[in-house]
């Protein structure tokens, strides 16, 4: 009888495509981490922004991390599950990954391990987002400029992406985490208060990596970006949470 699955996995913010910070370098790193993973764990959340720019087309998808997709896929031969949650990055993916067995979820989502609960999210806009940035996104996930988008052919399109993906990176700070005043923890406090309790509370977006206990008791991770180089990820053996690089 086989051994019960308890290892899993969460990590986000690989931003693969992203012409800035040795992008060869970092699609190595993911990639030999994925290759590192126990091919007998449990499952593998990717949580957003993985891509710097995804955008399925019928027919075209990004060539960026083929291999990245190869070792997902060795990865669910295995018996591992993969789970993705688009970021705000790679947010315009369809129908692709499903079709190769990964499992696509949206934020909050929560689920259970080992008795212990978890509420995962890439962590954009759960709370206090910006006017500007809440259009944004509603300008990202509209049916009719998608559709609209997807006329442009793909080089014009994905170069204009990537334009905008870098003016972007060069144009903001550093983030400086807030602790106790963050959007995410009054987020969480939030959750908490209205009944929907979790163990673990785990986000990304930020990149930064930050760690915060709650009213409760209960812990609000937040995971790292892999542009600083490192593994940044979290790993949960069946009884505990623990960060890693």
């Amino acid at each position: 009888m086989a051994a019960e699955r308890t290892l899993v996995y969460f990590t986000s913010d690989v931003h693969l495509g992203l012409t800035t910070a040795d992008p060869a370098e970092r699609e190595e790193r993911f990639v030999g981490w994925l290759k590192s993973l126990p091919r007998d764990a449990k499952a593998l959340y990717l949580l957003g922004d993985i891509w710097d720019f995804w955008y399925e087309y019928r027919d075209v998808v990004p060539k960026e991390g083929i291999r990245v997709i190869a070792q997902l896929i060795d990865l669910m031969d295995h018996g591992v599950e993969v789970w993705f949650m688009p970021g705000n990055h790679d947010i315009w993916c369809y129908s692709f990954f499903e079709s190769l067995g990964i499992r696509k979820i949206r934020q909050p989502y929560r689920v259970e391990f080992g008795g212990r609960r978890f509420c995962l999210g890439h962590g954009d806009g759960l709370k206090d987002a910006r006017r500007r940035y809440r259009f944004m996104l509603w300008v990202f996930n509209n049916r009719f400029l998608q559709a609209l988008f997807s006329t442009l052919h793909p080089r014009l399109a994905f170069s204009m992406a990537r334009r905008w993906s870098t003016n972007n990176r060069y144009t903001h700070t550093p983030y400086e985490w807030k602790g106790s005043d963050e959007a995410l923890v009054r987020f969480a406090e939030e959750e908490i208060a209205a009944g929907r309790k979790a163990d673990y509370f785990i986000f990304g977006h930020y990149h930064v990596q930050a760690a915060e206990k709650l009213s409760d008791g209960s812990k609000l991770f937040v995971i790292d970006s892999w542009l600083k180089g490192g593994t940044p990820c979290l790993i949960f053996d069946g009884k505990s949470l623990k960060a890693c690089r």
